[in-house]
């Protein structure tokens, strides 16, 4: 008989290096899956640790591999560590995205490190990871994941939007769920904080006060990708080709830079969510208010930001529960979302 309890880790670190975030879940099915956090914390990487991600896509084959084996030790650590921080004692698995090095579904290629069988050697437990491989083999994008987990966890939101490195909507259209990335986010904000020695823009502050400039919005959202139709989704090397270039072309003006964006952020935000009438925010960018008073005024109010541990820890949240959803052998990743040939349950097991 299958169990309808599960005690889960889940462990996420997102484009924009926040750090590793670490959930102790509790999952339970009555009429549908709940969820409780127990406990959670963010881990922030050391500089040496940011050095080498950052510099992660000019690396060797060699080096990339020896980057993954190091990156599962030390996620393999940090899951250590939380566990004696908070004492925690019933651990069914450990479900871990890894970090995202390439994501580039064109050309059938995504690359996640720490998704090694190290991480449960080094741990002790099993772990459910490596959850977007199988689905470019079927021929999908890979991306988004965490739809199908909204899907279970917060249906009663007409859409749910992550504001993180990137940003994703789900939502459901004529029965079918689907998910795509809307824009980078936090990729490039972040980005543009760093060149005024800013880690990010604390609530936006700085942005509020820039200019917008005009031509430079109007080439932001001319860019091809916004026309495309899903299934679709977007990594750092696009942002590197395609926005990157066109910000470098005002290096004096930071600041209205930094205004700009924002208003590119919420103007395709609102174009991706015009029908919805409740809509959950969640992310790094919930956070930003500059941005979220942006969105809500294209939306008339319609933005829903829960409390701050659902806003930082949704996404290893439902990595947690597409675990979950891998050991019941349930699909975990949706056709309607992706565009791979076949709904199907994604995912390795290891074992210590």
């Amino acid at each position: 008989m299958t169990k309808e309890n599960y005690n889960i880790i889940g462990v996420m670190s997102g484009t924009s290096l926040d750090g590793i975030d670490i959930v102790y879940v509790h999952f339970e099915k009555k009429e549908k899956w709940n969820y409780k956090i127990l406990n959670s914390i963010t881990y922030e990487y050391s500089k040496e640790w940011l050095n080498k991600l950052k510099n992660s896509l000019n690396l060797s084959e060699k080096n990339l591999t020896k980057l993954d084996q190091e990156y599962a030790i030390l996620l393999s650590k940090q899951i250590l560590k939380f566990i004696k921080e908070f004492s925690i004692k019933d651990i069914d698995a450990v479900s871990s995205h890894g970090h995202t090095i390439f994501h580039d579904p064109q050309n059938k290629y995504t690359y996640q490190i720490g998704n090694l069988p190290e991480i449960s050697k080094e741990s002790g437990y099993k772990v459910i990871c490596n959850f977007r491989n199988q689905d470019i083999k079927y021929g999908g994008q890979g991306a988004p994941l965490v739809p199908v987990g909204e899907k279970y966890l917060f249906s009663e939101y007409d859409s749910c939007i992550n504001l993180g490195g990137f940003s994703n909507i789900s939502k459901t259209i004529n029965g079918k769920l689907i998910a795509y990335d809307i824009c980078p986010v936090n990729t490039v904000l972040n980005f543009l904080s760093k060149k005024m020695n800013l880690d990010f823009d604390k609530d936006g502050a700085i942005s509020k006060n820039g200019k917008l400039i005009k031509d430079l919005y109007a080439k932001l959202n001319k860019l091809d990708y916004y026309n495309n139709n899903y299934p679709k989704s977007l990594g750092i090397e696009w942002v590197n080709s395609n926005i990157i270039p066109l910000l470098e072309k005002y290096p004096n003006q930071i600041v209205d830079l930094l205004h700009t964006y924002s208003c590119h952020i919420a103007e395709q935000v609102s174009k991706n969510t015009i029908n919805e009438t409740n809509v959950l925010v969640t992310g790094g960018g919930a956070k930003n208010k500059f941005l979220i008073d942006l969105i809500n005024n294209k939306l008339n109010n319609k933005v829903i930001i829960p409390d701050i541990k659902l806003i930082d820890y949704k996404e290893s949240i439902i990595f947690g529960f597409l675990g979950v959803l891998k050991m019941l052998n349930i699909n975990n990743c949706y056709s309607s979302v992706t565009g791979s040939s076949i709904n199907h349950c994604s995912g390795d097991i290891f074992l210590p």
